[in-house]
Parts: structure tokens; C-alpha cells; sequence
């Protein structure tokens, strides 16, 4: 039998899948064909869920720790005699060192609205410290919006009726399969498309066109392009005069970057930037895919601002299958029936994840004595990982962990709690990457004795004497509640459909600029009145930051962006794709690579203060010289020597947002 359900994968596509049940089990996965957006295909990585969901080295019972941390022992315990030691514990913690003692950590391992909020009121209600979740996209929404301001971008579904396409900072065949096809439809018409990356992805080796910039200097470019576009006449008057607000101190701002300038910035050619900003403001229909990754410098909020105004000094919005996308979606946005917000007493301190290294070694007033993970990795995922691994070795601090398999962060546990798999449960989908909503059922019962978050959230409540009516509520009696919202993308959606696990979709159109921005003038900010009165630049700068840990010490940059076979951390669990992704590598410039005396698979040592990782070298012109570039998450304890790459990255946080800036480390490189 094929049952529907949903990707919960933090991806941007949040796929229509079909899975096929045998006898109870999961034997195959493939991609549901009535899906509007992802129309039947999915990714390599999501046909082996089956292998996921059904795993020899699956948890499926509680266990306790035996053994030293992280040394992986661990034996069978009842789920009564586990959560019974969480709450004596939390008891304890909260009576010696007040509940502040206590830090959630969470992030993005499900990305369904209720399993992934479902532990923020039980914590609301302890007291415990909050925890601000700023890991990956806050400082490119921050950037974004003070030029453009909140809600969805410009619907991918509309770019085939582009002419002229720039993915800027995006692996779209990794990261964003789904829009793939509608830039190729465009293609098909006639339109050019350009990849923007320091080095040269799948996406780039299928571009027209692409231009290996320097990492951290995608606000240089932009500016470059604006000086051409204003200097060439190529700009669109009437949209700017009626459109925007502070285009005369953005025009003086850009006259400072000509393609000379933003080259010595960049390390792009001159006439490349010039050649670029011709043809985008010569296009009938420029569009800009924006990824993740110019926001993940220093700088990164001031580039993803930066490359935001590009559509507005060409009239984009007004033109059909033109214009930007960063992030789409939207339905229900009023969660506090689920997380409760009203229920943390005043004056609770918020903990950036992004400092979990600093929180576990070094906070005090109170220390962090009890740490809860759920839906993430942070032994693998969080930067300056030495940081945060000398942290769960403590024997002080109690960590819980509800996971699917015995990750890095896992076998540092005191008590690990099996969680039921996305395949197992109830779930109400919105993507980032389109704009349908989706409900999900358990296409199969929980294996084993694995639990969803909110079940066993629920018991913990039930158990701690916590009577709220969000401790007994079910998950279709949420999503009944959630649907009832008035918010204006559940005008008029398809009901009936949506209950039938259909992807409905929501009322959101292919051009959310038409009429107005939802910034503070109405308008298209140039000059952002907003960032000034904060104290902040108010116009693009195009003047990147470096790493400045370690000075002139290390002379490469680094970047970790994803693997084409891996999410995150996740993946990892399943061996076939391990075995077809292969070792951890570095890509490594031949130039490089020979200063070092490093040959093709050499194993070597990358390294700065803050950790080591080990890697295997290839060798490539897919990189430029001064960059390394390795792909991942692999988890740690899968590669040479237990070490990650996040060793190498700072929890230093963005200009904006908060983020952590993971594409801006510097750092060498030696063989082993």
C-alpha cells in the first residue's frame, strides 16, 4: 500500500513523498507525482528512508549511560524509569541552581510546526533559559528585509518567463533540486543563467556562466553591478521614483564601487562585473535566486541587503517572471496555543545557540546543569566544536538527548529517549521553497518503543504536576486551531484537500511586491532609515570582514557548505550513503596544494586555534587559490581522527541577526 506523506529535511522543497508499506514496514520511498511543486521526483538522499526508518543501529529503546562520556555505553531502561531520573533531575537542578540552570537545545532535525515546537512550553513553564535559535537564517532575513521587508519573495513557479537568472549563493542542484526545472524551462525560452559562488558547485558546472568571487564579497559585486546599471542609464526611474525611498545617497554610495573597485575586492575581472551589470539591467526579466551563504560572513546581513536592492533600480517587480527569491511560504504563523510563551517568567535569560561552546564552559550566574537536545547535533553542528565538546564531557552536566541513533552529541548523554521517526507521526508542513501547505500522517506506528517530542514533552509535564491545556492537546486539534487563523495566506484555501493530505496552496501571489513592501515606508529601502536610527550603515557596504582570530597566521579561508549527499548532519546514519559519499575531503587549488607538498588523497591536518579536523585532499580547479572548501556535515566520530570541521569555525555572530558567520574562518593546512 502507498501512503502520502511529507520531507521534513530542513530543505527548502519540503517534498510530497509516497511511501510503500508492507507488512508494517517501509519498503520504498519515491516522490508523489500530484505534488504541484515537486511534481513526483525527489532527491537521491530521500529513497533511502526506508534504510532510516528501518536501521539495525536504530534506538529504539531509553538507555542510560554505564560508562565515561562519550564513550558510548549504555544499557536498555524503562521509559517510566527514565523520565522518572529527567524529572528528578530537573527537580534537582531547579532547587540548587534555579530552573535558569536548565537549557533546551534544538533546532531543525524535523521541520513540521508542532513536533518541532513542541518542548518550548514544558521549558516556558520550568523556567528554564531560553534558547535564541539563530544558527542558520537570521542574518540573511535581517539583510533581506531592511531592504525589502517581511513575508514570501518572488514565487520560484513564476521564473520560467525569466530572461536573464543569477543563483547567487546557492548549490540549487543540492540545496533547491525543485527550482531546477523551472530555471531550465526559462532556459528553453532563450534565458542565460549565471551561478554567483566561490567555487564551482554541481550548479555552477551546468551554468552559462560563472564567476568564482571571494568569499565575504557578494556586497562588493552588488554594489559594482548598481555603479553600471546607474552610470549606463539602465535603471528604471519612474519604478524608483514612485517605488522606493534614498535612491540619490544609494547612487553616490555605488559611485564609489566601479567594476575596478569591486575587482580588487572581489577578485573578479573588471569588465566580468561590468559585463554583468549590462546584462542584468539590459534583461526584460532579471531574476536573483539568493542562497543562505553571503549571509554566513561577518558581513553577511549587510550582503544579503546589498544584493536585495538589485531588482528595485531595474523595475524588476513589475516585470513577469522577474525578480528575488530568498524565502517563500506562509499559513499559520500564531504558534503560542502550542508554545506558550505567556507561561516564562519575566526577566528568563535567552542563550544564543550559537555560543553553546561559551554557555557550556564558561557561563555562570547560573552554570548550565542540565542540557536537553532534541532535533539536532550539536557536537557536530555547532561551531568552535572543542568548545562545546569540553563542555558535555562534564560530569556535572546532565544531558538528555531524544534521538533516532547514536550520534556524536548522543554519546555524551546521561539518558538518550528513542524519538519516533517523521514517518511515524502527525505533522502540519510549511515549505521555505514554495508556497503549499501539507498535512502528514504516520504512515506507520512508532518502532519500537520510540516516542514523538510532543508525547514525550506531555508525560514529562504530566509528571512535573503541569495541568495547562497545551500539555493534553492533541496534534489535529493544533492544526484545527492553527488553521482557523485569520492570516491572509488561509483565505480561501482548499480545506477539503489539505484533510486529505493534499498539498494545498495558500493564498500567496507569484508577485508578493505588486502592490507595496512591508517595510516601514511602504517602499523599497534603499537608504534604510530603519539600520540608521539602530547606528548602523544605512546604505550597502561593500567592505567585507575577515576572521580575526589568529591574525596573520592563517592565510586560507574556509568554507563548510553542504554536501550533495548529506543535510546537516543528517544522512550520516544510513551506511550506502556513507559509502557513496565517500570520505570527508577539502578541495584544495593545485597552487596551494603544491606550496604544501599535498598531493590528490593525501590525508591532511587542517587546523587554526580553535580545533584541527582531518580530511582527505582533492585536488581541484573547482576551488580558487586561498580557499578551501569541505563539503559536509560528516559526522566527527565517522572521520580521521574523531574531529570536525566545525573545530575550525568561531561562534563570532553576524552584523545582523545574531547568526553564526560559518564561512568565515581562516585557517592552514599541512599533510599529516
Amino acid at each position: 500500500m502507498w501512503k502520502r506523506s511529507v520531507c521534513t529535511k530542513d530543505c527548502p522543497d519540503t517534498c510530497g513523498l509516497l511511501a510503500k508499506v508492507e507488512n508494517g514496514r517501509i519498503t520504498k520511498v519515491k516522490g508523489d507525482p500530484d505534488h504541484p511543486f515537486t511534481k513526483g521526483f525527489i532527491c537521491r538522499k530521500a529513497h533511502y528512508f526506508p534504510q532510516h526508518v528501518h536501521n539495525a543501529d536504530r534506538i529504539l529503546t531509553p538507555l542510560v549511560r554505564k560508562g565515561l562520556k562519550g564513550t558510548g555505553r549504555f544499557e536498555p531502561i524503562s521509559w517510566d524509569a527514565a523520565l522518572d531520573q529527567i524529572v528528578t533531575r530537573i527537580k534537582k537542578v531547579s532547587d540548587d541552581f534555579g530552573p535558569q540552570a536548565i537549557l533546551p537545545y534544538w533546532y531543525a532535525g524535523h521541520m513540521g510546526m508542532i513536533h518541532r515546537n513542541a518542548g518550548q512550553a514544558f521549558f516556558h513553564k520550568l523556567g528554564a533559559s531560553k534558547l535564541l535559535a539563530t544558527i542558520c537564517g537570521p542574518a540573511a532575513t535581517a539583510g533581506f528585509e531592511a531592504t525589502l521587508g517581511s513575508g514570501p519573495s518572488t514565487d520560484l513557479e513564476s521564473t520560467v518567463d525569466s530572461d536573464f537568472i543569477i543563483i547567487w549563493g546557492s548549490n540549487t542542484l543540492t540545496t533547491n533540486l525543485h527550482a531546477w526545472p523551472f530555471f531550465q524551462q526559462a532556459r528553453k525560452k532563450g534565458a542565460r543563467l549565471v551561478v554567483i559562488d566561490p567555487y564551482r558547485t554541481r550548479t555552477a558546472k551546468k551554468a552559462d556562466l560563472h564567476l568564482m568571487l571571494k568569499p565575504g564579497t557578494d556586497a562588493a559585486l552588488a554594489l559594482g553591478m548598481m555603479e553600471v546599471l546607474i552610470r549606463e542609464d539602465l535603471i528604471d526611474r519612474d519604478y524608483l521614483n514612485t517605488h522606493t525611498v534614498g535612491f540619490d545617497e544609494l547612487a553616490r554610495r555605488a559611485m564609489a564601487y566601479p567594476p575596478e573597485k569591486a575587482s580588487s575586492i572581489c577578485g573578479l575581472q573588471a569588465d566580468d562585473i561590468r559585463n554583468l551589470g549590462l546584462a542584468y539591467g539590459g534583461a526584460r526579466a532579471p531574476y536573483i535566486r539568493t542562497g543562505w551563504g553571503p549571509a554566513r560572513q561577518l558581513r553577511g546581513a549587510m550582503a544579503m541587503r546589498a544584493i536585495a536592492c538589485l531588482p528595485a533600480l531595474v523595475g524588476a517587480f513589475n516585470k513577469a517572471g522577474a525578480g528575488i527569491t530568498r524565502s517563500l511560504g506562509g499559513g499559520p504563523s500564531n504558534l503560542t496555543r502550542l508554545t506558550r510563551p505567556d507561561l516564562c517568567p519575566k526577566g528568563t535569560r535567552t542563550i544564543n545557540m550559537v555560543e553553546l561552546g561559551d554557555a557550556l564552559t564558561e557561563l555562570d550566574d547560573p552554570p548550565v546543569k542540565l542540557l536537553y537536545n532534541f532535533m539536532s547535533n550539536p557536537a557536530a553542528v555547532a561551531p568552535q566544536s572543542a568548545m562545546v565538546l569540553e563542555g558535555l564531557k562534564r560530569e556535572d552536566l546532565f544531558l538528555v538527548v531524544h534521538e533516532h541513533f547514536m550520534t556524536d552529541t548522543a554519546l555524551f548523554a546521561d539518558i538518550i529517549l528513542p524519538g519516533a521517526s517523521f514517518l511515524e507521526m502527525t505533522d502540519i508542513y510549511r515549505a521555505y521553497g514554495h508556497n503549499y501547505l501539507r498535512l502528514a500522517r504516520p504512515v506507520i506506528p512508532p518502532v519500537g518503543q520510540s516516542r514523538t517530542n510532543l508525547a514525550i514533552f506531555q508525560e514529562l509535564a504530566k509528571r512535573m504536576g503541569f495541568e495547562e491545556e497545551v500539555f493534553s492537546t492533541d496534534e489535529e486539534e493544533f492544526i484545527k486551531g492553527f488553521l482557523q487563523q485569520e492570516h491572509p495566506t488561509l483565505q480561501g484555501i482548499d480545506h477539503d484537500a489539505y484533510w486529505q493530505e493534499k498539498a494545498v496552496r495558500l493564498n500567496i501571489p507569484a508577485n508578493p511586491y505588486a502592490d507595496n513592501f512591508n517595510t516601514p515606508s511602504g517602499k523599497v529601502e534603499l537608504y534604510s532609515q530603519a539600520w540608521q536610527n539602530q547606528g548602523l550603515d544605512p546604505l550597502p557596504c561593500g567592505q567585507p570582514q575577515r576572521d580575526p582570530e589568529g591574525g596573520d597566521t592563517y592565510q586560507l579561508e574556509l568554507l563548510t557548505p553542504p554536501h550533495h549527499l548529506l543535510l546537516n548532519s543528517a544522512f550520516n546514519e544510513i551506511p550506502k550513503i556513507r559509502e557513496l559519499a565517500g570520505s570527508a575531503k577539502v578541495l584544495i587549488h593545485p597552487q596551494d596544494a603544491k606550496e604544501r607538498d599535498i598531493r590528490q588523497g593525501d590525508l591532511v591536518r587542517v587546523f587554526n586555534d580553535r580545533g584541527e579536523c582531518r580530511l582527505y585532499a582533492e585536488v581541484t580547479q573547482d576551488t580558487q587559490p586561498g580557499l578551501l572548501v569541505a563539503e559536509g556535515l560528516h559526522w566527527p566520530r565517522f572521520t580521521p581522527g574523531g574531529k570536525g570541521a566545525n573545530q575550525l569555525t568561531s561562534q563570532r555572530l553576524t552584523d545582523q541577526g545574531k547568526t553564526c558567520a560559518f564561512h568565515c574562518s581562516l585557517v592552514e593546512v599541512e599533510l599529516e
